[in-house]
């Protein structure tokens, strides 16, 4: 009898512990999605950020940037960055530097949110997927593997804001003498959707997913790459601190950006044209003054490829590129610096890099 009674009050003993245990992993088990939670929300408000302030820097460079891509070579009106910045100011005012810019920050904000975290995220099971395979826990992520993290994180971003993008660029290359006034974003949306169809919110959709990739991909792959580089390296003469200064940052984000930018922009250049296919004042918008009235029709990228060769040169695939050198240097290193400082002042858990 005794046995038994030592047997039973052991049996409640494990029962007491094990439902302790539970209780204990219930509650840990709850609070850890709330940190997630906030974890997540405050990673996608930095990353937020740091598309706003980045782009509403080099907005005047931008809205430029489009105008020389879709401009009408029998109507030149922008013959070079200095010359155009002059013309818009003269002919439209400080409000023309910065004409489609709200709209282009309602697109620019949720997709470097989503650009940013889904880069840490894709970073995080590609890194996971590495160590398993290779067997090696403390094999950290290769240039080629940031390379692909990118590339997941700028499509991701990329499909989620298509629209947005479209609308910024018909609305960013209208002048106060264009005959069709689009009178914001809403209005251009619906615009579009009722004359042209829900699939012309996608046009030039698969240039840009293809430009992308090598874009978004480079431009992390070399920041961090860079970053770590010099981190472990010292070199020029560089401290011991483990963290780096903004200035230094700020010339990885600038490496980056030339690169990434270089390499994709000429796919760059035909999603803009792609998409003022459809647009009936397309080409009266593009000259600005109502006198041209060519056809804009391309059959798909690789027909907008061949006719812009082929009417205009080699040479049109890169117009714009000084301008946006100029804009996307100082934009992609202001982008990443914001990024990380907002990180710091949100007091983010996980950042690039870590």
């Amino acid at each position: 009898m005794a046995s038994e009674d030592v047997k039973t009050s052991e049996s409640a003993v494990s029962k007491i512990v094990n439902l302790a245990g539970e209780a204990k992993l219930a509650s840990e088990g709850v609070k850890a999605p709330t940190y997630a939670v906030q974890s997540v929300v405050k990673s996608l408000i930095a990353g937020g950020v740091a598309g706003g302030v980045s782009r509403t820097a080099v907005a005047p460079l931008e809205r430029l940037k489009i105008l020389l891509q879709v401009q009408n070579p029998h109507s030149i009106k922008y013959s070079g960055t200095i010359q155009g910045l002059k013309y818009i100011w003269r002919t439209e005012g400080f409000r023309g530097m910065f004409k489609g810019n709200g709209t282009n920050c309602a697109r620019i904000i949720p997709n470097s949110a989503v650009k940013f975290f889904s880069y840490e995220e894709a970073s995080k099971g590609i890194l996971w997927l590495y160590r398993k395979q290779t067997g090696n826990e403390d094999a950290q992520l290769t240039p080629l593997l940031r390379l692909g993290a990118g590339a997941c994180a700028g499509i991701i971003a990329m499909s989620a804001t298509y629209p947005m993008d479209m609308v910024r660029g018909r609305l960013t290359v209208q002048t106060d003498k264009s005959p069709r006034q689009y009178r914001g974003i809403f209005h251009a949306l619906s615009t579009v959707l009722k004359e042209e169809g829900p699939r012309a919110l996608y046009k030039g959709w698969l240039p840009s997913v293809i430009g992308v990739v090598p874009y978004v991909g480079l431009n992390f792959a070399v920041y961090e790459s860079l970053k770590d580089w010099l981190i472990k390296s010292k070199p020029y003469g560089l401290d011991e601190d483990p963290q780096l200064s903004v200035t230094t940052k700020l010339a990885c984000g600038a490496a980056a950006g030339t690169v990434g930018q270089t390499v994709a922009y000429p796919l760059d250049v035909i999603r803009r044209r792609m998409q003022m296919v459809g647009w009936k004042d397309a080409a009266s918008v593009v000259t600005g003054d109502g006198k041209t009235k060519a056809p804009i029709e391309y059959a798909g990228m690789v027909d907008a490829f061949r006719k812009t060769v082929r009417h205009e040169g080699l040479g049109a695939l890169y117009k714009g590129l000084v301008p946006n050198s100029v804009k996307v240097v100082p934009s992609i290193a202001i982008a990443f610096v914001t990024y990380e400082l907002a990180k710091d002042i949100l007091q983010v858990e996980f950042r690039i890099s870590d």
